[in-house]
């Protein structure tokens, strides 16, 4: 930290530098006075210009005298302001002149941005200890339950199951924390859309075959500019809901029209369509949120709130789109948006 002394000493040498030119324009006005001087017969004019003189060299002194004192209260201010950590806007000095107000009011725009991002940050950071705390205790009761399994070694396909869902949970985490950073591996190359649906139907066999639902795929063709690692990702995450809250009936994948009526061919929309417990109406405009678990997530004490709105944030950076249609008691239709090239409407 800076001593007393060693500040003045600084501030002095400072403004000298700062104030250079009006003290050689002061010496400039008085050098006037004597040539004048000389002018109209220096030796006859000289008393009189004495006076003049002195009298200038008096109220300038008074003037630089004020100027400096004012200046080293706002230069001590400064250094006090920039010794402290936090909230440095507060002890600024009042700004007196026009640029001094500018870079004040910047300074302050700047400590307010700071501190949405510190906000922002830090929200951030209780959403990951929130969801991994939670994520924990998740992931306890497959663990628990596949190591019973193991001990009574008569139920394969239930072993095969569990460790599946703790595949599906570390997936999930992975995916939460690599959404939100600026290096997230996005690849945008084109893809049949169908294709990645097959495959996220195969990864997902074993929880399609043990749940009796019934499952039906249309013929679909539907060609986007997208990453195949994060569009799977969206895939299972609907597979996963569907299967989460459908005990009886179907899934359906189809492709679709602006609309969401079914349709066949080239198509840019794909729904994936069940006949479970349906969203109320009151929870749809919040399924995206994260967080939200709504009615059907209190039902399900193990519901993260997080499943829909990794969807929907990965859809929008992929430039896509997502919507939910559903009815309690009457299922559940979510469409995936895909934008076609114009070369592929042609």
């Amino acid at each position: 930290m800076m001593s007393k002394s060693e500040m003045d000493r600084q501030i002095r040498r400072a403004y000298v530098r700062d104030r250079y030119k009006l003290l050689c324009f002061y010496l400039l006005i008085i050098t006037v006075f004597y040539v004048i001087a000389a002018l109209y017969d220096y030796r006859r004019t000289v008393g009189n210009m004495f006076y003049a003189v002195e009298l200038t060299l008096f109220f300038g002194i008074l003037v630089v005298v004020a100027d400096y004192v004012g200046y080293r209260a706002r230069c001590h201010a400064l250094f006090l302001a920039l010794q402290k950590e936090e909230d440095r806007t507060s002890d600024l000095p009042e700004a007196k002149e026009l640029p001094e107000k500018l870079y004040r009011q910047l300074l302050t725009e700047e400590e307010q941005e700071k501190r949405k991002f510190v906000t922002r940050y830090d929200e951030k950071q209780k959403d990951m200890t929130d969801y991994y705390t939670m994520w924990t205790h998740q992931i306890k009761t497959p663990i628990a339950a596949l190591r019973l399994l193991l001990q009574s070694e008569d139920d394969r396909q239930r072993e095969t199951e569990e460790l599946f869902k703790i595949e599906q949970y570390a997936q999930m985490a992975l995916y939460f924390a690599r959404l939100d950073n600026p290096s997230s591996d996005f690849l945008f190359t084109e893809h049949d859309v169908r294709e990645i649906v097959k495959q996220a139907v195969r990864k997902y066999s074993v929880l399609f075959l043990r749940s009796g639902l019934s499952f039906q795929m249309d013929e679909f063709e539907i060609r986007a500019q997208t990453d195949e690692k994060w569009l799977g990702f969206v895939v299972e995450q609907i597979f996963s809901n569907a299967l989460k809250y459908t005990k009886q009936g179907g899934i359906a994948i189809y492709g679709a029209d602006e609309a969401g009526s079914r349709k066949q061919g080239k198509v840019s929309y794909l729904v994936i369509e069940d006949t479970g417990i349906g969203i109320r109406e009151s929870d749809l405009p919040r399924i995206f949120e994260r967080g939200f678990t709504g009615y059907n997530g209190r039902i399900d004490k193990k519901a993260t709130g997080l499943g829909l709105y990794l969807c929907n944030q990965i859809m929008e950076r992929m430039a896509h789109t997502i919507t939910v249609h559903s009815k309690p008691q009457e299922g559940t239709k979510v469409i995936l948006g895909f934008a076609q090239s114009e070369t592929e409407n042609i």
